[in-house]
């Protein structure tokens, strides 16, 4: 069976520790898996977030099953919002 399946898009980053994932895209099979996948997501970025404190997180539905978890700067710092593509 299939499982979700994470694709990270790395951004640029001034740290010598390479470089910080600023999005992740998910895609799920059950309903299970999506809320396991996006809590996973979202605590990955909120890591990512802490490091400048300069934004918040972005849970995008892109199509049933189809996610993208990312920091966006249009997002207060130590917020999460939720959007749905059209």
């Amino acid at each position: 069976m299939s499982t979700a399946t994470m694709e990270h898009r790395p951004a640029a980053s001034a740290s010598t520790e390479g470089p910080l994932n600023r999005s992740i895209d998910l895609e799920f099979y059950t309903a299970g898996e999506m809320h396991a996948g996006l809590e996973e997501a979202v605590a990955e970025l909120i890591e990512v977030a802490a490091k400048d404190a300069s934004c918040g997180i972005l849970v995008t539905r892109l199509r049933p099953g189809r996610y993208t978890v990312a920091l966006d700067e249009s997002v207060p710092f130590g917020e999460t919002y939720e959007a749905i593509a059209a």
